[in-house]
């Protein structure tokens, strides 16, 4: 019984470090559905015919101590009437004892294939500078004792990378491809059993389209997401569906998205051995209010074996300034 309650507690520190990674940057969760394509990838700043704001928070396991917790806010937008644009985040990501606090900014740039603006053929490239902090809180480790391998105090080091890549959109088809983390860290970053990793290099892939009929107030977009970390070489998968209404004040739309690791764990199972692979389950809300954007958010994790069973609840708040006249003649929300 002892051998099986440690298996479990290892596949349960799997998957939570499977969705936390507090030590890599900004966390990748779902939010990029509720129109934040822009903290996923740089090419997206200044995309739009507004400038965007949207502020975030996220928290996780509700009445649980310490529990995983994110804020983000972020900005972008275009350059007067130039192909340019620009943006920033920022974030503060806790995790138990860890926690980082980070900020990027972004330049991008479009390339038009079309003749004139009625129709949507872009072509974008951005580029995200960034610095993270991160903290490892060891003041409450030493309460029993000494331990020479522990300092007992608020150690902290700071991290600089490169995040780069690139948009294409022609009518209400989009895809994206980012590289996170180009650069070799300094070897701050470590995992559950201590190993450093420098090579902290994610890639992020998304693809998309949006379906409507002539006069009809409503759209659907199915869309994919496929995220491979090098150093662990763990992948995973995005199946996302959402719909939109058009309404006389603005839009509601809503969705769910289907998250799945191609890596799995084995553990004891009474007399035998069962595996699992982590699975998320998000349905979403959201309604556009003339220049502002409301959207909720909850991640269910779909395992047998789980640190909790609550879920992840998260909210976003948008607003939308100095918009031109739609430009494309096409159903393409991230754009119009």
């Amino acid at each position: 019984m002892k051998l099986q309650r440690l298996l479990i507690l290892a596949v349960i520190s799997f998957f939570s470090t499977q969705i936390t990674k507090a030590q890599e940057g900004l966390p990748i969760y779902s939010d990029y559905l509720t129109d934040n394509y822009y903290l996923l990838h740089p090419s997206m700043a200044g995309v739009a015919n507004c400038s965007k704001v949207r502020i975030t928070g996220r928290q996780q396991w509700f009445g649980d101590d310490d529990a995983p917790a994110l804020v983000t806010a972020s900005i972008n937008g275009r350059i007067g009437e130039s192909q340019s644009g620009i943006g920033g985040i920022v974030y503060s990501d806790n995790n138990g004892f860890h926690s980082q606090t980070g900020a990027y900014l972004t330049y991008a740039h479009h390339l038009m294939f079309s003749r004139s603006t009625a129709d949507l053929n872009m072509l974008s490239f951005g580029l995200s500078v960034g610095a993270i902090q991160y903290k490892l809180d060891e003041t409450s480790f030493l309460a029993d004792g000494f331990d020479p391998i522990i300092a007992g105090i608020e150690q902290s080091a700071t991290n600089f990378n490169v995040d780069f890549g690139f948009s294409y959109h022609l009518y209400n088809f989009y895809a994206h491809a980012t590289v996170k983390n180009l650069l070799e860290n300094d070897g701050i970053n470590f995992n559950e059993q201590g190993l450093s990793f420098e090579n902290l290099r994610t890639y992020i892939f998304s693809v998309g389209n949006t379906f409507s009929s002539y006069n009809n107030d409503w759209s659907f977009e199915p869309s994919v997401l496929f995220l491979y970390r090098d150093a662990t070489e763990e992948a995973s998968f995005d199946v996302n569906l959402k719909a939109y209404k058009a309404m006389d004040f603005g839009k509601v739309w809503g969705g769910i998205s289907y998250r799945r690791s191609l890596d799995g764990a084995e553990f004891l199972d009474g007399s035998g051995v069962s595996s699992q692979k982590l699975q998320y389950i998000t349905p979403l809300l959201g309604v556009d209010l003339d220049t502002f954007m409301f959207a909720y958010t909850y991640s269910y994790q779909a395992n047998s074996v789980v640190f909790n069973n609550g879920g992840f609840h998260q909210l976003t708040l948008g607003y939308n300034f100095g918009c031109s006249k739609e430009r494309y003649s096409c159903n393409c929300p991230a754009i119009n």
